[in-house]
């Protein structure tokens, strides 16, 4: 088995419990405009996606989706990012990784990574932030990962990439790389992993 050299780190569900933060992120939008609160059907597909998807998804209507865009951006992520919680172990798996692994985050995140990032002390702690901003493709699509990994200039047998959706199952697949799915056992993974520091006994059998 190929050594893996890099190891990306899905954001939502993965990096941070974003439940809380979310829900009450999309429900804000929803009652500014007299919807009611996520269902979770509705929840489960705004956790995944990009937040151009997750609006276009509550809001089929073209007047109302511009109208619920031009909402969100003016009221922004910030209020709700003490909201999130991050993962335990986060830090000390990153500080391990830090030794021997190049480290990404692939995010359906768009806008809002840098903060979140900064507002918890990880600017700088990961070599490459890909997000729906940098990519023509978001996930399920590879191209995020594809471009982590030409960043990287690696093969993706050597990437790792740790994730808690079908997306980013889909995404993994496509792009070739080897998948952890965290918390999630319902997906088709290389590995399957409820704890960070799981990751890192992953990584000591390469």
């Amino acid at each position: 088995m190929t050594s893996i050299s890099a190891v990306a780190f899905d954001c939502d569900g993965v990096m941070f419990d974003t439940v809380k933060a979310n829900t009450a992120y999309y429900n804000r939008i929803l009652s500014e405009f007299g919807k009611p609160d996520l269902t979770p059907p509705q929840f489960e597909y705004v956790q995944m996606h990009t937040a151009d998807k997750a609006i276009a998804h509550l809001f089929p209507s073209p007047t109302d989706f511009e109208a619920a865009q031009s909402f969100r951006r003016k009221m922004g992520y910030t209020p709700f990012i003490p909201k999130m919680e991050m993962a335990d172990g986060l830090r000390n798996l990153l500080d391990w990784l830090r030794r021997g692994f190049r480290t990404a985050v692939v995010t359906n995140r768009s806008d809002t990574m840098a903060r979140v990032l900064t507002e918890f002390g990880l600017e700088g702690a990961f070599d490459q932030v890909v997000t729906a901003l940098d990519v023509a493709h978001p996930k399920p699509h590879p191209e995020p990962l594809l471009k982590a990994l030409a960043a990287f200039d690696i093969t993706p047998d050597r990437m790792l990439y740790i994730g808690d959706s079908l997306l980013d199952e889909q995404a993994a697949a496509a792009a070739g790389v080897r998948f952890a799915a965290f918390g999630n056992d319902a997906l088709k993974a290389d590995y399957h992993v409820t704890r960070m520091m799981e990751i890192r006994s992953i990584l000591n059998g390469r």
